[in-house]
């Protein structure tokens, strides 16, 4: 699935919603993605109303009894690989590839979506050498684009210029609050129902939302992980034009560089700092890259110890296993200019110090 993978699976109407408001390209590569959207969206309409039919009366006799747990933190500084290892632990469950996808049904829908998906999938990410599987954990900001069409990915989708489509703080908040905290509650909800576990979730997104999510979850944890911004600057230049180029809707290209990705990152990191501090002691951790890297059982072991939660009790071996498996994983690597290692040392200049990143 090279194109429109972010939208395959949105509803008709939302999908109906999105192209009024935003408008599309006629060109026949954006007119081939919207014809292959607006195909599956019946589908996916079809289903939707299926699971509704078949689980309203269940999910509304359950009750989630454990708030979620939050990885947040900027792109590309780890949180997928902190990510795949917390969805090991038997107590929680997180939204995979296909979850994200079925966004709607997927309570009711696996058995029609597996086998188009695993023929479609290709079998890595297309930013990076990560694994991508019909079962493998996926960010949820995936999920909530198709779910509830209020997401930053929409100017992203969407381009109306060349600028970088993450610039202030209130392109991360949704316009219509109370709708988006029901979808999204409701979304948690659904997750949870199956084998009643805790929700755990990664999005970068999120963490531009920390007050929003506190006060939905009050006994929520929040992990927030970070890395050198001359590894994270580069490597999110790199995903989001990837990911652009492969979903947009728009002719037009997006020009946003080193200035312009340090400046958000600034932000974020700024926010994230600042929110934390009304977050409880035994609610949040920081946790590097370099230690989960270099001592990754160890930084597991710090994690759930801080936020007092007890994992299953075969999550020890399924750890070593799966560090064993990745261990022969190779990252991209980037080349910074001096120019570059300036612009971001100067916009980032007080997080180096925070962080004691070495410039």
């Amino acid at each position: 699935m090279k194109q429109s993978y972010l939208l395959a699976g949105i509803s008709s109407g939302n999908l109906m919603r999105l192209l009024t408001r935003n408008g599309f390209s006629l060109h026949p590569k954006y007119l081939a993605r919207v014809l292959f959207l607006l195909q599956g969206s019946l589908f996916a309409s079809f289903l939707k109303r299926m699971e509704k039919s078949k689980m309203g009366s269940k999910l509304r006799d359950y009750t989630m009894t454990e708030d979620p747990v939050f990885i947040i933190g900027h792109w590309r500084t780890g949180s997928t690989f902190l990510h795949q290892l917390m969805s090991l632990d038997n107590k929680l469950v997180t939204p995979n590839v296909f979850q994200v996808s079925a966004v709607d049904s997927f309570l009711v829908s696996e058995k029609y979506y597996k086998p188009v998906m695993t023929k479609l999938m290709q079998p890595t990410r297309p930013m990076d050498n990560v694994k991508l599987g019909f079962y493998e954990p996926q960010e949820d900001e995936y999920a909530l684009i198709k779910l509830i069409t209020d997401s930053p990915l929409e100017k992203m989708l969407f381009p109306k210029d060349d600028n970088y489509f993450l610039r202030n703080y209130s392109d991360y908040y949704p316009e219509n609050i109370e709708k988006w905290k029901k979808l999204f509650y409701s979304f948690c909800h659904r997750l949870s129902f199956i084998g009643g576990k805790r929700v755990l979730l990664k999005n970068p997104f999120h963490s531009m939302r920390l007050p929003l999510l506190f006060e939905m979850f009050p006994n929520a944890r929040f992990i927030h992980i970070h890395r050198h911004p001359y590894d994270v600057v580069p490597s999110t230049i790199h995903m989001w034009h990837v990911v652009g180029n492969e979903n947009k809707l728009k002719n037009r290209s997006s020009k946003f560089g080193v200035e312009e990705v340090s400046k958000m990152m600034s932000k974020l990191l700024d926010y994230v700092r600042k929110h934390l501090k009304d977050i409880p002691e035994h609610a949040k951790i920081e946790v590097s890259f370099d230690e989960l890297e270099s001592n990754p059982e160890a930084t597991i072991k710090k994690i759930y110890q801080k936020l007092d939660m007890v994992p299953a009790p075969d999550f020890g071996q399924k750890l070593k296993d799966k560090l064993a498996e990745t261990k022969s994983y190779q990252k991209n690597r980037y080349t910074l200019k001096q120019d570059d290692k300036e612009i971001i040392k100067k916009t980032l200049g007080k997080h180096f110090i925070y962080y004691n990143y070495q410039a």
